[in-house]
């Protein structure tokens, strides 16, 4: 840096000298200003007239002064304006203007100081073959602005159509010329016609051709940014992306910029704060009269957390983005380059939530709250994430989904969080399409929920599954118009009743759930009762104690002999100690689906107690109860009556005689009798 004010101050005097300038302590002070305006160590208007021009430099204002009558009117340039340029051997360059006294300077020198060298350009040789002069980039406008927030109309900032780059895009994976640059661009230009073509062959090369340098990023040492290190060795970091982009965009004749800035990538920290140097490097290329953004590191692929391991996995999202989402990681450090309007202040970038490229490709569109950090009301925090197709959803809470109630919407989902321990807490949501076969979810979104009390009355069971309740998922196995929309059911007296429409060829299992209960099995499965009407099903549950239950449903096909498959669950909450309702009667094979019981509900019956009966059953020619003595029951307008004493026995039997011309009967129920 020293070396290059002494070579600026040395020129500016001998050329403030030959335009027979009185002061040669001036070239000292412009020299000063010039390498202090470009190094960014003063981005706002100075006194001396500096006013950015757009594109990361800075231009100067016409100094004032006044007429003789005390107006004030701007001085003309002199003509006799000379201009010298030169290159350091790091890559600087610096181009000096000397104005005699009372002129205004037409331009400040370009100063560029990069994360790594930049090449020079060659002055001879083959290294200047094919390149095409492109005009000088001019600095956004109001035609290149958009608004924000995001608009949700497309992704883009700019009509693609991907399928039309389909054979574009077959053809730049292919080629493999590493010699030259411009040998390079020369290739990929055979198939690209318009800017746009041009365009899409330079990225798609490098996503699939450039690798991130780990090495390099841990060891500066051993790292180039040149263009031309960058081919021939296929890897670097974002600067070097970030250059080779520029450089083969500007040998196709297509005017590029190299920005830098802030980044929400490797090492964000949620709510963290951005001071220092510029972390991240990305380019702007101008398209059909605009300008528009995109990062062909991160279209590249990823990096393990532990930052040891680059895999090649293309991210179509940070090809021409939309400037609105864009903004969600990428902070230019000239905020003209945001390309919206209004722009964010480094505060906003700071306290916006982070939404991924993930986020959006899956067809999100807005989440809430819109902040990072979140802080519990009365011990509870809710999301919730609206889309515009059918989404699956999941999350992590510390690392689990225990203390949270998640429920699917037609177009997004809702979760509430009841953290069980103050402080800080890492909420992650998971997301993947309805129809993906696969079963993984990608991450999404993050949050940190900050929790200053706890609601101990919201602890989950261990066995709630999420998402919760009732959704379009449910729907699309089969389970329609619920009793119940809501993810949870409270009851005072602990029985609830629970009514779906059923599709067709559809069978039905479900048991309960508790953390507080040493439920069997069976007994899980006999605290619920079925009942079928038609394609009506009824699932009648007594809770055994007061607490809180989970409800699991499952399904299958009549026709498949398999197993069940999981479907959804409710959470049951019931505060009533008192409760204590008993299981229902155990039911055997020859109980048939459509069967029905009226009474008695209950599978415990009273000692030396007349009991009445009442049943519905079809099909059957006699129906008996075994206790102590044998008891028929009467058909009567389809129901089965009579009575049963339970004296002097402990199990009492429901048999059934299917044919009459059958000397044989089968158990359907079975009920226990209490001990005296």
């Amino acid at each position: 840096m020293g070396n290059v004010r002494s070579f600026c101050i040395a020129w500016a005097r001998r050329l403030c000298q030959s335009c027979g300038s009185e002061d040669e302590g001036k070239a000292d002070n412009l020299a000063h200003v010039e390498v202090g305006a470009v190094t960014g160590q003063d981005r706002q208007p100075s006194s001396t007239g500096l006013q950015d021009d757009g594109n990361g430099n800075c231009r100067s204002q016409p100094p004032q002064g006044k007429d003789l009558n005390g107006q004030r009117v701007s001085r003309k340039p002199c003509e006799r304006t000379q201009a010298v340029t030169s290159y350091s051997n790091e890559g600087t360059q610096v181009t000096v203007e000397i104005h005699p006294k009372d002129t205004t300077p037409q331009l400040f020198k370009k100063l560029s100081f990069g994360k790594g060298p930049r090449r020079l350009p060659s002055l001879r040789g083959q290294d200047n073959k094919g390149f095409q002069r492109t005009k000088a980039p001019q600095p956004p406008g109001g035609k290149d602005l958009h608004t924000y927030p995001w608009d949700k109309s497309s992704l883009k900032s700019m009509p693609v159509d991907l399928q039309q780059f389909e054979k574009l895009d077959a053809y730049a994976l292919k080629v493999n010329v590493k010699n030259s640059v411009e040998e390079l661009v020369k290739a990929l230009l055979k198939q690209a016609r318009t800017d746009l073509e041009k365009v899409r062959a330079i990225w798609m090369w490098i996503c699939h051709h450039i690798e991130y340098d780990i090495v390099g990023y841990h060891n500066k040492s051993q790292l180039s940014s040149k263009p031309i290190d960058v081919l021939q060795t296929g890897k670097s970091i974002c600067e070097g992306y970030a250059g080779l982009f520029e450089q083969m965009c500007s040998i196709a004749g297509i005017q590029c910029m190299k920005l830098s800035g802030y980044s929400k990538g490797y090492e964000y920290k949620m709510g963290q704060t951005f001071t220092g140097d510029s972390d991240h490097a990305w380019n702007a290329v101008y398209l059909d009269g605009r300008w528009h953004l995109l990062d062909s590191t991160w279209g590249s692929g990823v990096v393990d957390d532990s930052f040891t391991k680059f895999t090649f996995r293309y991210n179509e999202f940070y090809f021409l983005t939309h400037p609105a989402l864009f903004i969600n990681n990428h902070f230019p450090d000239n905020r003209n380059w945001q390309l919206l309007k209004p722009t964010l202040t480094l505060k906003d970038f700071e306290n916006n939530m982070l939404h991924n490229s993930n986020f959006y490709m899956l067809g999100l569109l807005t989440a809430h709250p819109e902040t990072a950090v979140i802080h519990t009301v009365n011990g509870k925090a809710s999301v919730s994430v609206d889309c515009r197709s059918a989404t699956l959803f999941m999350f992590k809470l510390k690392g689990t989904d225990e203390h949270g109630l998640m429920t699917l919407k037609k177009h997004g989902m809702k979760l509430d969080i009841y953290p069980q321990k103050t402080g800080s807490h890492k909420l992650q949501i998971f997301a993947k399409p309805s129809k993906a076969s696969e079963e993984v979810y990608n991450c999404v979104l993050e949050y940190v929920v900050e929790c200053k009390s706890v609601d101990k009355a919201m602890r989950f069971p261990k066995d709630l599954h999420q998402p919760v309740g009732p959704s379009w998922f449910t729907e699309r196995q089969g389970f329609l118009r619920p009793s119940h929309p809501d993810p949870i059911i409270h009851t005072n007296d602990g029985r609830c009743s629970v009514t779906f429409t059923l599709g067709k060829d559809i069978s039905v299992l479900a048991s309960l759930h508790s953390d507080d209960s040493s439920l069997t099995e069976d007994m899980r499965r006999r605290h619920i009762m079925q009942i079928h009407r038609g394609n009506q099903i009824e699932l009648k549950i007594h809770l055994p104690h007061a607490g809180n239950f989970v409800l699991k449903i499952y399904a299958k096909k009549k026709s498949d002999p398999g197993n069940y498959d999981y479907i959804f669950n409710y959470l049951i909450t019931c505060l009533n100690t008192e409760v204590k309702w008993p299981a229902f009667p155990q039911s055997y094979s020859k109980w048939a689906e459509d069967y029905e019981i009226l009474e008695p509900l209950s599978g415990l019956l009273p000692a030396n107690r007349n009991v009445q009966f009442k049943l519905k059953m079809h099909g059957i020619a006699k129906v008996l109860v075994q206790a102590e003595n044998t008891y028929p029951l009467t058909q009567s307008r389809g129901y089965w009556e009579g009575t049963c004493n339970t004296s002097g026995c402990r199990e009492v039997f429901v048999m059934v005689h299917e044919n009459a011309n059958h000397s044989f009967y089968s158990h359907v129920l079975k009920y226990e009798v209490e001990t005296q």
